[in-house]
């Protein structure tokens, strides 16, 4: 049974506690991770860019000279790609295909990462944070007493908190997430990470099969 560091309300180290299995515990899958993550970067790209065919741009209504008898080669429109200002071949457009991961190879890939951040002891796990105040100062305090504070930390909650967002952006290499935008390449980035150990049914389900 996979175990994490448990902290209280004010980051001190209270103890361990036992991880969900699925989740936690698996024997990590580095092809579906690094699959998962050309995934993710690629949905990243907005696909907005665009360019212009020789069916696009414009003039080029007449022929520049006759087809024979000048020595020249021939032409048909001083738009073709081969001209300045001509269209552009195989340029960028909006949309087009995306990559696909199939929703389980999508939970592996979280959970082999998990997994693999509880083998490096990089997971905590608190019992609750301060969800009244949402002070910067609070939370600094937080990470201060469980020696985590300097690093990029992942904090993950039951449900959106603005507040805690708010404060974790004051916080330099600070990111708050929910479980419901958990995802292995936000779990890679971070040096460490701490979840709310209400978070952790949820998780479970996120990981499960």
């Amino acid at each position: 049974m996979p175990r994490a560091p448990l902290l209280d309300r004010e980051g001190k180290r209270v103890g361990d506690t036992d991880l969900p299995e699925n989740a936690f515990g698996i024997t990590p899958n580095p092809g579906i991770v690094h699959q998962y993550l050309e995934y993710y970067l690629d949905r990243q790209h907005q696909r907005t860019r665009k360019t212009k065919t020789r069916n696009e741009v414009s003039g080029g209504g007449r022929k520049p000279w006759r087809q024979k008898g000048t020595g020249r080669a021939r032409v048909g429109s001083i738009r073709s790609p081969l001209w300045r200002h001509g269209g552009i071949t195989f340029g960028p457009r909006p949309g087009g295909s995306r990559k696909r991961l199939p929703r389980k190879m999508r939970k592996l890939a979280l959970a082999s990462v998990l997994s693999s951040r509880v083998a490096e002891s990089e997971i905590y796990i608190i019992e609750d944070i301060d969800t009244k105040t949402h002070k910067t100062a609070a939370l600094k305090s937080v990470l201060r007493e469980a020696e985590l504070l300097g690093n990029k930390v992942l904090i993950v909650t039951t449900a959106s908190e603005p507040g805690l967002v708010r404060a974790g952006n004051n916080l330099p290499g600070v990111r708050v997430t929910f479980t419901g935008e958990l995802n292995p390449y936000d779990a890679l980035s971070a040096d460490s990470i701490i979840i709310i150990s209400g978070a952790l049914p949820k998780i479970e389900e996120l990981c499960s099969k």
